[in-house]
């Protein structure tokens, strides 16, 4: 049964529509873990349009699970994971023009780039994750960067528009995590995962973790932040 890693960067995103102190995403974490959550995600942006410096430093204090650090290749960011020591950072593609991280890191094409910042991370201590495509280059090459861990990037998945399509994505998914189980990897997915998508990837047999953000924080708008969590847990345990 694969764990959960609750993503507080959209509470952050409501506190910054009025650039005020409320919703604090801090608050959230007591509350998500209370409720099942295995981990704690936040995305230290480098336009810092959500989670600040001053969120995560205050954040690596409250969890007490374990700190999953979302993070680009950028020197800066790199520092701040060094000084705070997440449990984990998981490194991304980022853009400032995009709404929402748009793909997988294609850590083949900028894999010296990738096997410096793996190496300067677990030299802190820390673990470290890359947030891919579910696919064989990328599997291959995350084992060339050092790293031990990988998060497939389920956007399409979740995008399919027909059954077919759907059912190509997720016999993806199954695939590559076997594939990417037997290179020795430890597999986790996120990105547009919700409560009626959610079930077939936590049934696939080696995934280790599941990283959603959006849509709980969105259904706690109306249910309430505990119950949220509580209902995605039941979700990933039904399976």
């Amino acid at each position: 049964m694969p764990k959960l890693g609750v993503n507080i960067d959209h509470i952050a995103t409501l506190r910054q529509a009025r650039r005020e102190f409320d919703p604090d995403p801090v608050k959230a974490i007591a509350i998500c873990e209370a409720a099942g959550a295995n981990s704690i995600v936040a995305h230290l942006r480098e336009d810092r349009r959500h989670i600040n410096d001053k969120d995560v430093k205050a954040i690596r204090k409250a969890v007490q699970t374990r700190f999953n650090l979302e993070m680009a290749m950028n020197p800066e960011i790199i520092g701040i994971a060094l000084k705070i020591k997440p449990e984990q950072a998981t490194i991304v593609p980022e853009r400032r023009e995009e709404i929402t991280t748009e793909g997988g890191l294609d850590v083949a094409r900028n894999l010296k780039k990738a096997q410096e910042t793996v190496k300067a991370l677990h030299k802190g201590g820390i673990d470290v994750s890359l947030f891919i495509a579910p696919d064989k280059k990328q599997l291959d090459a995350a084992v060339f960067s050092g790293a031990r861990i990988v998060e497939f990037h389920t956007g399409k998945y979740a995008l399919a528009k027909t059954k077919a399509a759907w059912e190509k994505e997720l016999k993806q998914l199954l695939d590559m995590t076997i594939y990417g189980r037997s290179l020795g990897l430890e597999i986790n997915a996120g990105h547009g995962l919700k409560y009626d998508n959610t079930t077939p990837v936590a049934r696939i047999p080696g995934m280790n973790e599941l990283n959603i953000g959006h849509s709980i924080i969105s259904y706690a708008v109306f249910v309430g932040l505990e119950r949220a969590v509580k209902e995605m847990v039941k979700v990933i345990r039904n399976t």
